[in-house]
């Protein structure tokens, strides 16, 4: 059976076809590995939150609970913070985003709790008049949830 230029073009259609998923599965590698590179040379790490911004911890914890961030939130170690509203913070040393778009470095963290609407003008989060000070402990026990 001789091969026509249909045939050529349902071949060419199939081999395009295939080759589609791993041109996808290529661009997420390098879009990961983009991420990686900056997160990297950004310096940020779980380990960096405290020190990097100097906050206490055990105060920050405390005054999660003051600010009554459990209303929205799931935080574990703060007594009663069991909202549904906002995304749980287990874990949110880890992430690689904060809502949604900012990078996770200590800086935007801070920013985020200090000023929601001036990181994300859409974001429901309230401002709640956060200090520097207190934002800064806030975020140095935020950044010991794993």
């Amino acid at each position: 059976m001789p091969v026509t230029s249909t045939t050529r073009a349902s071949e060419l259609d199939a081999h395009s076809r295939a080759r589609i998923p791993f041109a996808r599965l290529v661009r997420r590698i390098r879009a990961l590995a983009l991420v990686t590179a900056c997160l990297a040379a950004s310096g940020c790490s779980s380990d960096e939150g405290p020190a990097a911004l100097g906050g206490d911890p055990e105060n920050g914890r405390l005054l999660l609970r003051q600010f009554g961030c459990g209303g929205c939130h799931t935080i574990p170690g703060v007594a009663a913070a069991k909202g549904q509203i906002g995304p749980p913070l287990k874990g949110i040393s880890r992430r690689v985003y904060l809502a949604g778009a900012l990078p996770n470095t200590p800086d935007n963290m801070l920013g985020f709790i200090r000023a929601p609407q001036s990181m994300d003008p859409r974001t429901a989060m309230p401002d709640l008049g956060v200090s520097d000070a207190h934002g800064r402990d806030m975020v140095a026990y935020l950044y010991t949830l794993r």
